[in-house]
């Protein structure tokens, strides 16, 4: 009884015994290479989206426009989020927002700041995803359909062959059958296709067949015998 009176002055017992490690990667600016350029519109509130966190909605009614020599990528971003040039290198990018001690603003801010940078790697280095076809005969081929659009053809096993058209704005390229060389210069789309193409067969656990995706590795199980 003493100590739940006391409660106000015990500590409270955490699950972990390691302090929290905060990345801060919101406050660092974003480098912007040659050739590459980054502006920001706005969005007619008709068209905008909106998203609720902690039952407050936000709009996402400015985008930002990054335009490079391998094209150009819009983000949408929130009204709190500042996206500005940085008052110490001309060539650089600060990406602030409106109230740092707001969770919700500080919980998107990392987020925001990668996205951007994303957009800014993706225009002038481009993004890749390896897709790795493991099991006998497993392959992919690379086809044009009847209105010239590139397919990609999956040969799994399966009494069909699916086939997947590719995404406009994406490259795709077979080394050899076994490994699908997927680029472009939007990750999200790139890393979509192939996850698009790994829900065909994922990589199963006793034999260690199936679609794999970069650097995706699997613990191999033992059978149950009987």
């Amino acid at each position: 009884m003493n100590v739940l009176k006391s409660i106000g002055r015990v500590h409270a017992r955490l699950f972990s015994s390691t302090a929290k490690c905060l990345s801060y990667i919101g406050e660092r600016p974003i480098k912007l290479a040659n050739g590459v350029s980054m502006s920001v519109e706005s969005i007619p509130i008709e068209f905008c989206k909106k998203f609720t966190k902690r039952n407050e909605v936000y709009n996402l009614d400015r985008q930002v426009v990054v335009q490079g020599p391998l094209g150009s990528i819009k983000t949408a971003i929130p009204d709190f989020l500042l996206v500005r040039p940085d008052p110490k290198d001309p060539n650089s990018i600060s990406v602030r927002v409106k109230r740092t001690k707001d969770k919700t603003q500080r919980s998107l801010w990392g987020t925001m700041r990668a996205l951007l940078q994303n957009a800014v790697t993706g225009t002038t280095e481009g993004h890749l995803s390896i897709v790795k076809f493991v099991g006998t005969g497993y392959r992919a081929i690379l086809e044009k359909n009847e209105k010239g659009e590139d397919i990609v053809a999956l040969k799994l096993g399966f009494p069909y062959t699916p086939k997947i058209k590719v995404p406009a704005g994406l490259k795709v390229s077979t080394p050899n059958p076994a490994r699908l060389v997927i680029e472009g210069c939007d990750k999200q789309q790139v890393k979509l296709f192939a996850a698009v193409i790994r829900e065909y067969k994922k990589p199963e656990p006793y034999k260690g067949k199936g679609i794999f995706v970069d650097n995706e590795t699997i613990v191999l199980k033992e059978k149950k015998l009987k």
